[in-house]
């Protein structure tokens, strides 16, 4: 009964991320239309952090000196980082691109575990990274209208953070498992959030865009929800996730993720025709093909934890 309630568990967890990060790359282009890239990336650090504040508060404390600047590297290669990197990429690409892209996340994943980590990978799972790339090259050749070279100068950002997420899936993994869920999430934002605060008031123009921009007051409440929903609440299930599953199993919640994103694009109007949809389905086929073995053997390890 205990292993059911916690599959449920697991089961909930996986589909909220899916909507709540499949909706991001949509709150990301709203945002943009008031606020530039560097002022959305440091507000959805300042956000996360201040709604962490109260549990950073209660365990600050019980995290040593050398696992809080473990925690806070971990903040800036694969949050902080990140976050500037998708709001810079969205100024050139459509919203449901960058959810696509974002999907890769599970293929570095793999490539970086069969050369840094051991991990053993199958002739399967080769071919469906290779089918991954081939398809994010044919996928950004025709996305927009635009050219591949256009496209691809604001994707490689992207691709630039998947690699960053996958990096952090094997660093937390390793270096970061034994730290409760509540103090890694909590703690993570702390530093990047008080230099974001900084930026923001005292470098930025952020005040004056804020004081000149009709609507601005939507802009901030965009990118507030993208910081305390995308980044805090939604770290804390997926941290949970990484400690107990299979890393590969972990990163496919981006499966799901690209329809998402893909439906709230074209209901805020971007056009889909079928050389993109043919291009999107065959990088969700790469993904799924990449992790297939681990897919299903993830299930098994996550129920024999609970089991023990």
């Amino acid at each position: 009964m205990k292993r059911k309630s916690n599959e449920a568990i697991i089961l909930l967890f996986v589909l909220l991320l899916v909507l709540i990060w499949g909706s991001a790359f949509i709150l990301m282009k709203k945002s943009l239309e008031y606020f530039p890239s560097d002022i959305l990336g440091a507000w959805r650090m300042l956000s996360a952090c201040v709604v962490m504040l109260i549990p950073a508060a209660m365990t600050i404390r019980k995290v040593s000196l050398k696992t809080f600047f473990l925690i806070t590297l971990s903040g800036v290669l694969a949050n902080a980082i990140p976050a500037i990197l998708f709001a810079y990429a969205q100024r050139g690409i459509e919203s449901y691109i960058a959810g696509i892209l974002n999907s890769t996340t599970t293929l570095f994943t793999l490539v970086l575990g069969v050369v840094f980590f051991k991990y053993r990978a199958n002739l399967l799972n080769v071919f469906g990274v290779i089918l991954g790339f081939l398809a994010i090259i044919g996928l950004l050749a025709f996305a927009g209208g635009k050219s591949l070279s256009f496209n691809f100068s604001y994707g490689v950002y992207i691709l630039i953070a998947t690699v960053l997420y996958a990096i952090n899936i094997f660093f937390i993994k390793r270096w970061l498992s034994g730290v409760s869920t509540i103090a890694l999430v909590s703690n993570l934002f702390l530093v990047p959030g008080i230099f974001a605060a900084i930026y923001l008031f005292g470098f930025s123009d952020f005040v004056d865009i804020y004081k000149n921009t009709s609507g601005a007051n939507l802009g901030i409440l965009y990118m507030s929800l993208i910081g305390v929903f995308c980044s805090a609440i939604a770290l804390l299930m997926y941290y949970y996730l990484i400690k107990i599953a299979d890393v590969i199993f972990v990163a496919s919640v981006t499966y799901l993720m690209p329809v998402i994103s893909t439906l709230w694009g074209i209901s805020d109007g971007e056009k889909l025709g079928f050389m993109h949809v043919l291009f999107i389905l065959l990088i969700i086929l790469s993904v799924f093909m990449a992790n297939y073995n681990d897919f299903f053997k993830s299930k098994k390890k996550v129920n024999k934890l609970y089991q023990e």
